[in-house]
C-alpha cells in the first residue's frame, strides 16, 4: 500500500491571537470563540507526495484550539492534479472549512474557474464536500456557469465531481452564442434560454 505524505509550507508577515473573530456562531466555551491563532497576509502550501496540491492567500485565516476548522478573509487559492497542472482556481471573501468534515463554504463573490473543463462559477455562497465530491449551493441562491459562448445562471446548483454533471433544482436562464456558416460574415447569433419551473 502506498503512503502519501503531506507536508504544509506557511508564509505570513504577523501573527496574532486577539481581539476580533470571522467566527460567527454561538459558542458556550470561551475558548472556541477566541481563535488560537490568527495569519494575516499569509500564503500557506499544501504538499502531497513532494508536490504541491494547493495553494492559499489570504488577508485573515484564523485557527481554533481542539478543532479542525479554520476561517479565512479575502481568499484566493489554486489547486493542482497528480501531474502538477492546475486544476481549479478561485476567490471569494470568507471561507469555512473544517477538514476533519472535508467540508469548505465559501461566501461573498465567489469566483472557481475549472481549467479541464473550462467552465467559470460565479455564486455568493457555494459548499463543497469533499468526502461525496459535491459542489453545491443554497435551494435560493444563484450561480452563474460561463463555458465556451454559453452563460447560464440559476438557483438550486449542484455539481459532482465523480460525473462531471451539473444541475439546477430552481430557475434556469441563458444565452447561447452561435456562428452559422451562412452568418459568419454578418457575425454571431445569440440564443436565449430559459425555464421556469
Amino acid at each position: 500500500m502506498k503512503k502519501s505524505s503531506r507536508i504544509f509550507s506557511l508564509t505570513t508577515t504577523i501573527i496574532l491571537v486577539t481581539s476580533c473573530s470571522l467566527k460567527y456562531d454561538e459558542s458556550v466555551n470561551a475558548e472556541d470563540k477566541v481563535p488560537e491563532f490568527v495569519f494575516e497576509e499569509t500564503k500557506m502550501t499544501r504538499y502531497e507526495n513532494l508536490k504541491a496540491s494547493l495553494e492559499v492567500q489570504a488577508a485573515t485565516l484564523e485557527q481554533y484550539k481542539n478543532s479542525n476548522e479554520t476561517y479565512g478573509k479575502d481568499i484566493s487559492f489554486i489547486s493542482y492534479d497528480k501531474e502538477g497542472k492546475t486544476e481549479t482556481e478561485g476567490s471569494c471573501g470568507i471561507i469555512f472549512a473544517d477538514t476533519g468534515k472535508k467540508v469548505y463554504e465559501l461566501y461573498d463573490d465567489i469566483s472557481l474557474y475549472n481549467t479541464p473543463e473550462k467552465m467559470r462559477f460565479s455564486a455568493n455562497i457555494l459548499k463543497w464536500d469533499g468526502r461525496t465530491e459535491q459542489l453545491t449551493s443554497g435551494r435560493g441562491d444563484m450561480v452563474k456557469i460561463e463555458k465556451d459562448d454559453t452563460i447560464m445562471r440559476g438557483s438550486g446548483f449542484s455539481a459532482s465531481a465523480v460525473s462531471k454533471k451539473f444541475s439546477f433544482r430552481g430557475n434556469i436562464t441563458g444565452t447561447i452564442e452561435t456562428t452559422d456558416d451562412k452568418d459568419a460574415d454578418n457575425g454571431e447569433a445569440s440564443s436565449e434560454v430559459e425555464n421556469a419551473e
